[in-house]
Formats: structure tokens, sequence, C-alpha cells
């Protein structure tokens, strides 16, 4: 609709960077990432991995996915076997991603790749168009990060510690969400982390405050206005979302299309430190179409249009049309700020 989830993240950070440079950020020979099950399937700094062995192992524990193998050791040591002569490969190169049906109805070959990645005998530190490529863990794997053997409580202190980090303040309940923790976990390890306990003014529970977090948004944030990626780690929480903005945000793109409120990309607009508004895009050739732009705080409809501007110009669209606007009384407002 206006760019991927990942570049539309690094954009609000970074500003109108080439497209091209983000790609290589998370999947270039100089990246150091990888993909890995944290609230999601989500990329990761690579300095995490030994703070995933925890879910890897009670991965091999479980000894199973949703996805069944009909020959689980002969599929997994055929494409460890094809990894290890081959080079790294995608589940298409491996011999086919699906077979034939469905996107979700996987091939033999894929299921074990992906079960292989979930113990961390391969690993995906690049992608080849929307395709993942696997290679063997110990082939990718600085043998500094290899060697590092941490037991489950230690493993549960590092996500602790890096959910601490990212959030800068945070609830038990936060930490636990971000990093897909049980609250248990986090109970068990937060008083041994770095983070301190404190008081939020309107949250009922206690919160941990970060050592090293800068207060304020995530850097790149401030002062900025500008669309948001509904998956933006700053949103997708959306418990936490309401706490924090007061907005009771819903993605519909999964809500049949007579029964969308807003839209079906609707995308949040960061004005400053406030969540300004909804905008739901649409890219058609040279034009950024708001389909529908919901405008909560009718001051902010001059930061709704520059977002409107910055967004357009990055994915090189010349001109910003406005379908609807809700509400409707504003629409006159939002038409004469972009024409500003």
């Amino acid at each position: 609709m206006l760019a991927r989830s990942h570049e539309l993240v690094a954009y609000s950070r970074l500003g109108a960077i080439p497209r091209k440079k983000i790609e290589a950020a998370y999947w270039g020979p100089e990246s150091d990432t990888f993909e890995y099950w944290s609230h999601a399937a989500c990329v990761l700094p690579l300095a995490l991995w030994p703070a995933f062995a925890a879910q890897r192992r009670a991965r091999e524990k479980r000894g199973f996915r949703w996805h069944q193998l009909q020959d689980h050791h002969r599929s997994c040591a055929e494409v460890e076997r094809e990894l290890r002569e081959r080079g790294p490969l995608t589940a298409r190169e491996l011999g086919g991603a699906k077979k034939g049906g469905e996107w979700w109805d996987w091939s033999e070959v894929k299921i074990a790749a992906e079960w292989l990645l979930d113990i961390g005998t391969v690993v995906s530190c690049e992608r080849r168009g929307f395709e993942r490529v696997y290679d063997l863990a110990d082939r990718v794997i600085a043998s500094e990060l290899l060697a590092v053997q941490l037991d489950d409580e230690a493993c549960a202190m590092e996500l602790v510690e890096s959910a601490g980090r990212a959030m800068g303040v945070a609830t038990v309940a936060d930490l636990a969400t971000y990093h897909g923790m049980h609250s248990s976990m986090v109970r068990d390890v937060v008083a041994s982390t770095s983070l301190r306990p404190m008081r939020v003014e309107g949250w009922r529970d206690v919160a941990y405050l970060s050592a090293d977090a800068e207060k304020g948004l995530a850097p790149g944030l401030r002062g900025r206005s500008v669309v948001l990626s509904p998956f933006d780690s700053l949103l997708w929480d959306r418990a936490r979302l309401e706490r924090l903005f007061g907005l009771a945000y819903r993605l519909e793109a999964y809500v049949p299309a007579m029964n969308r409120v807003v839209g079906y990309f609707a995308m949040p607009v960061l004005g400053g430190d406030r969540l300004v508004g909804l905008v739901d895009p649409k890219r058609d050739g040279t034009t950024l179409r708001a389909r529908h732009v919901v405008v909560h705080d009718p001051r902010a409809v001059t930061q709704i249009a520059a977002a409107l501007h910055e967004a357009a110009a990055w994915v090189r669209c010349e001109h910003v049309v406005v379908d609807r606007v809700t509400p409707s009384a504003l629409g006159a407002a939002l038409e004469n700020a972009l024409s500003d």
C-alpha cells in the first residue's frame, strides 16, 4: 500500500533513506541480524542469538511444530545435507516451498527447514526478495556467539534487559510480551536485572525503568510528523499503545471490507510526542492516495499533511490526494495544509 513494513519502521526512525539501503541493513552481506520468534517472527540482532537458547531448547523438547513432517528424521537430514553441500538456499531451491495449494500448504522441505530454524540448527540471516535463505548456524553464527551457553534463567535475564532497553519504561506484562515470554518468567528474574522499579502516574502496575534508556521516544522519532507501520515496535502491543497514547487501535487488513471503520492498512500518524490521526494510504502510480484520514486533534492537521508529503516523497509520488476525512468538517483544512 505504501512500502513493506520493515522499510516503514526504518523510515520512521531514520527519515527518507533509500529503500535498498534498508534492505541491505536487514539482509545484506554486512548485516548483523537473524530472523527468529520474538513476539512474532522478527528480525533480531545477532548479539541476541545466545539469549534465545531457552526457546530453542523448549521447541526441540516439544519435538514438533504446527506443520507436521511425514518423515521427520529423513527430511531434516536431507535439508542439512543439501545446505552443507550446496551452501545457503531458499526453500524453493531446496525443492519447493509449497505443495501446490494455498500459501500455507508447505512442502516437506519447507517444514523441515523451518523446524531446523526453530531449534537453531539452521539460521536465516538473508532474504532474496520475499524468500528466507537458510544456512547452517555453525557456518553463519560467529564462533564466540556459538560458544556462549546460557541456562534458562540467564536467557530470561538477557531478554528482559533487551526489552527494557527497547521500551525505556515497561510493566512486567510489557516486558513479557516484547519477546514472547511468560509473565511469571519475567517476575522471577527482573529483580536480578539492571531495571529499576518505579511508579508511572495512571498505570496500575509497577513499571521498570531501563538504566541506560534515554527519556522520551525512540531515537529518530522526536519532533517528527510521520506515518508509522501498524507493526512498528512502538505500536504492535495494543494494550501498551492504549496506555501510553490513549489510542484504541485495530489493524483492519483482516476485517471484511464492508466492516472496516478506517481502512485496510490504517497507519497512525505521530505528531511530535502524540498520535494525532490515522491514514489509510495507497500508491496509485505517482500519486499517494489517502483513502481515509481520521483526525484525532483538529490542531494537528498541518502535522498530518507534513507526514503525508514526506511519505509521498520517500516513495517517489509527486501528488497527494485525499478521498475522505473524518470528521468531514476538517476536509478543507487538510486540503489547505496539503497545498501550502
